[in-house]
């Protein structure tokens, strides 16, 4: 279990807070780098109360330490990827629980709750948390657990975090908000009211495309106690490697995100000016339809951005093979830019029905934007949109 943090005042800034992550478990060694800590199991009676690595390892208890700094709260756990965090909190609901969701989910969460847990009992169902009749939803379907993600994949829509967790604690309903898009450097679901923070660290927090990992923070001792609990008893461990490596990525997150965001908001703008495209999302532009909430809400805009080409399918796949400096692949958040046709691709498993309600439809293309000069970006980009003319 991570350590409660110093009151926010004294806490250091965030970039050296990620880099010194404090215990390394290796004192006699005066390794700057905490070693891989690749052991199944450890000697009994050992100082620090280590067993057996699925019950924790010394490299899983250094990168808590580093998110639950990171998200400025009392508890982090980490996990083999962001299904298993996913996975670690629906595990400690009950058959018949029902989970209010944001209608505008990660196609993988979508499908594990459809096709995965439903089998066990568990209801699911979808709403817009963007409308106004979101209280009036959660009131009258006593919902056990509400679902949020913000900004959502891939349309980017903005919900209102604070406004739903004060009606959900109200109603005594714990909130989930998947924070994988903006991480804590952008917004922090628990100082927003949320029970539980969830993140893929796959993304972002590592940075780089070569590890698997999720993460769930927050400040309720109950919900740490369950969430060590699933990690040991279901196996929803990490590995020790992934660990080291995600500890090693987010020493840079800060430097990283900062990049990515002023390339983002640059091709942004871009895009938003070409003819062969009909439309541009993303938070921080004045045309998106939360800009006002997401301004207040998020200190960035992100790293995503989300266009709707004036193309149909074969053309957009042309598109996006033709881009040099994109890589056509699932995933987001490295430092080598990404693009990917949601439709086809992360949310291929969503039907066809709920996909064009939602608007994720052939033309649709999501950039995960890296840490490349920008002008290479530019260039690549509008040389695949000259396809389209």
């Amino acid at each position: 279990m991570a350590s409660t943090n110093p009151s926010k005042s004294h806490l250091p800034g965030i970039n050296t807070r990620l880099i010194h992550h404090g215990e390394s478990f290796a004192q006699e060694t005066g390794a700057v780098m905490a070693p891989i800590f690749q052991s199944s199991t450890f000697a009994h009676g050992n100082p620090a109360g280590f067993d057996y690595t699925r019950s924790g390892n010394p490299n899983f208890r250094i990168l808590e330490s580093v998110l639950t700094s990171l998200e400025e709260c009392r508890y982090s756990t980490v996990f083999a990827s962001g299904v298993s965090a996913i996975t670690a909190i629906v595990a400690s609901l009950k058959a018949n629980d029902l989970i209010l969701c944001e209608e505008n989910l990660y196609g993988c969460t979508v499908r594990l709750f459809e096709q995965v847990f439903k089998k066990f009992g568990i209801k699911t169902k979808w709403v817009d948390f963007s409308e106004a009749s979101t209280i009036n939803t959660i009131k009258s379907q006593n919902p056990t657990m509400l679902w949020l993600e913000s900004p959502t994949n891939p349309l980017l829509k903005v919900v209102d975090i604070k406004k739903i967790c004060d009606i959900a604690k109200g109603e005594g309903i714990p909130v989930v908000v998947d924070n994988t898009f903006a991480t804590a450097i952008i917004q922090k679901p628990l100082h927003l009211g949320a029970t539980l923070s969830l993140t893929s660290t796959t993304k972002y927090i590592n940075g780089h495309s070569d590890a698997l990992g999720g993460s769930v923070c927050t400040n309720d001792p109950d919900w740490d106690r369950r969430m060590k609990f699933a990690q040991k008893s279901l196996g929803l461990h990490p590995s020790p490697f992934d660990c080291w490596l995600i500890t090693r990525g987010v020493k840079t997150l800060n430097l990283r995100i900062e990049k990515q965001v002023s390339n983002a908001a640059a091709l942004a703008d871009q895009l938003a000016n070409h003819p062969s495209v009909n439309w541009v999302r993303y938070p921080f532009r004045s045309d998106h339809p939360q800009f006002s909430l997401a301004r207040e809400q998020m200190h960035l805009g992100g790293a995503i951005v989300t266009t709707s080409l004036k193309s149909n399918q074969s053309q957009t796949y042309s598109f996006c093979k033709s881009l040099n400096y994109f890589t056509m692949a699932e995933s987001l958040g490295g430092v080598e830019s990404l693009v990917c046709h949601p439709a086809t691709m992360t949310h291929a498993a969503v039907s066809s029905e709920t996909k064009e309600k939602l608007g994720i439809n052939e033309s649709l293309v999501r950039f995960s934007i890296g840490c490349e000069d920008f002008i290479d970006l530019s260039n690549d980009v509008a040389q695949g949109l000259n396809i389209l003319q």
